[in-house]
Formats: C-alpha cells, structure tokens, sequence
C-alpha cells in the first residue's frame, strides 16, 4: 500500500529537461520472472519501449542527427531525407522537430496508420512509394527514391540508417552503457532483434567489453535476407530487411533465430499476459525465440535482450485476431 508520507526514491527522478529529445534514454531494466517459470535462468529486458517517441529508434535519431550537426553535414538548411518502416520516422521527426530541421520520410504501404499520422503531425513530410522491388517489398524502391530525393533538390542529407556508424554508436554509449550501470553482473547471452543490425551491434560491442564470452543471438524474421535467408513476404514491420545492411558484421553474431509473424503475434500475447509489458511484433520475436533457446542454454544463464518499442502502433496487426488469422491462412496454417 503506498502512503502519501513515504518518501521518493529519488534515484528515479530526473532533473526538469528542456525538451522532449532531452528525455531520450535512461529506461528501465526489468526482471522477467513470469515469463518462463520453469526455468532457472535470469531473463533481463531494457525496456527501450519507454523512450518518448515510444521506441529504441529515439536513441539512433537523435544520437545521428546531432553527430552529423557536430561534423557540419547538417545545419539549419538542411533538408533531412531518410526510408523508414515507421519507428525511426517517428525519432526522426520529434528530433527534428525541436532541432527546426526539415525532414521526409520515404514509406510504403505496410507502414501503419497510426504511425503515418503521427510522423505527419510531428511536422515531417511523406513521401509514398506503391511500386514493390525485384523481392517483392519496397526496400529497395524506397531507397531509390532517397536516391531520387537527394538529386533532385539542394541541401539534403541522406541519414541512411543501414549504412551509418553513428547508429551502432548510439547504443553502444548510450543504452548498452547504461546496462552495465544499472545490472552490474555478468552476462551470458544477449538477445536481440535485428533489422539494420546497428543495434545489436552497439549492444555486443559494449557489453562484450565487460562480458568477454558473451554469445550474441540474432532474433531475425521468417523472410528477411540479413542472414542469407531467402527473401518471403513479411508484415510485420521493424524486424528483418530484404536487403542486407552495409553495417552487419557477421562474425560478431554467434547465433541466428528465426521467428515468423504468427509466433511474434503469439509472443506479444504472452508477454503482455505474463509480465503486463504492452509490446511491439519484434519484442514478440524475441519471446518466441527465447522460448526456442532456453532449453538448450546452460541452466543459471544470464541473458539480456532489449523490447524496442510499445505496443499501441501494433492494435492492427500483431493484436488484431482478424490480422492473425489472414496471416496463417495465407501461410497455410490452422486456424
């Protein structure tokens, strides 16, 4: 029961920001004790859903387009263009937003309704592509209207994501330094969702400086190529890419984990079930894949992985029944 005399932790207070990019960052560190009972492993996740623009993408928006203003590649003229599947749009946006930078967004269809409206309201421009590539998604046709973009008018800046060293470095000084501060123990495994691979990666890289045996497992989804997997139809956005990122170092990833989009859609149930956590389809990724690597892992395991990003943009697809049962018909799946 909680009293009005008992007295703050005052551990979890902020000073007052002075913007909104200014709360980016600092997120919780939770013990999932629910999740899988039966075991003897200790199961951590950085809650990253809780960053202000209500994903880990926050980090790498902000952390990219200061470094690129401290370089001189992007001033008050500048017009910053970038292809995005929704999360990233949206930290693009508020940092542009307070940073009075001009941005477009290059999407396509799958992105969600409710993503598109909110990068919109935050300011950013949109620009639509409807034209599926040589793989049947729209990386590629996206990336090319950057390219289109870029040439077409004066002062712009590509952010380019999938190819940019500031978004590694993001993670690795900001949301993997704050693990080692906040777990102080070792860790045995980390487990994470990968997409451009920068997140991941600045998360090993850090960690791997304070746990030198750490095995890093990659959750990638069913038709992603990232891995030379075989490029298939994907809807759930935020996890896998049909091409592969110019920042994937191979040989620092121990382990790949497939998941499709109806386990992801099952994990984010469980979750939310188990430990209250209202989750995005990648974080659903990463429980289904954990739940496919605990049996074979060393009994008393440490392992960390990372939730991206919150569940509210997922109301349509990953919680929708309607959603998940068009996705195990067209798979061929039971209903």
């Amino acid at each position: 029961m909680i009293r009005a005399d008992m007295p703050v932790k005052r551990e979890s207070l902020r000073e007052v920001s002075d913007s909104v990019v200014e709360c980016v960052g600092a997120t919780p560190l939770v013990r999932l004790q629910r999740l899988f009972p039966h075991t003897n492993v200790s199961l951590y996740a950085k809650l990253e859903l809780m960053n202000p623009g209500g994903s880990m993408k926050d980090r790498s928006a902000l952390y990219m387009i200061e470094q690129a203003m401290r370089e001189g590649l992007v001033n008050e003229r500048t017009h910053l263009i970038e292809s995005t599947s929704g999360n990233l749009g949206i930290g693009l946006a508020m940092v542009a937003k307070i940073k009075g930078l001009r941005l477009t967004c290059v999407v396509d269809p799958k992105i969600s309704p409710a993503n598109l409206q909110l990068i919109t309201d935050l300011g950013a421009q949109i620009e639509m592509v409807t034209e599926k590539d040589e793989q049947g998604g729209y990386l590629h046709t996206r990336i090319r209207r950057v390219g289109q973009l870029c040439s077409m008018q004066p002062d712009t800046y590509w952010i380019n994501q999938y190819a940019n060293q500031w978004n590694w470095q993001a993670y690795y000084y900001t949301a993997a330094a704050e693990i080692v501060e906040q777990l102080r123990a070792p860790i045995d495994y980390l487990v994470c969702a990968v997409s451009t691979t920068g997140s991941i990666l600045g998360f090993a890289r850090r960690l791997r400086e304070t746990n030198p045996s750490l095995k890093v497992i990659a959750v990638d989804a069913a038709g992603s190529v990232i891995f030379g997997g075989k490029a298939d139809k994907r809807d759930i956005p935020g996890i896998g890419a049909s091409r592969v990122p110019e920042l994937l170092s191979r040989e620092e990833i121990d382990e790949v984990i497939y998941v499709n989009d109806v386990e992801s859609a099952a994990g984010c149930r469980t979750l939310l079930q188990q430990e209250g956590i209202f989750a995005g389809g990648s974080s659903g990724s990463i429980v289904a894949a954990l739940g496919k690597l605990l049996p074979d892992l060393p009994p008393e395991s440490t392992i960390m992985t990372v939730f991206p990003d919150r569940g509210e943009r997922y109301m349509d697809s990953v919680y929708d029944e309607q959603w998940v049962a068009r996705i195990r018909q067209e798979r061929g799946e039971a209903i």
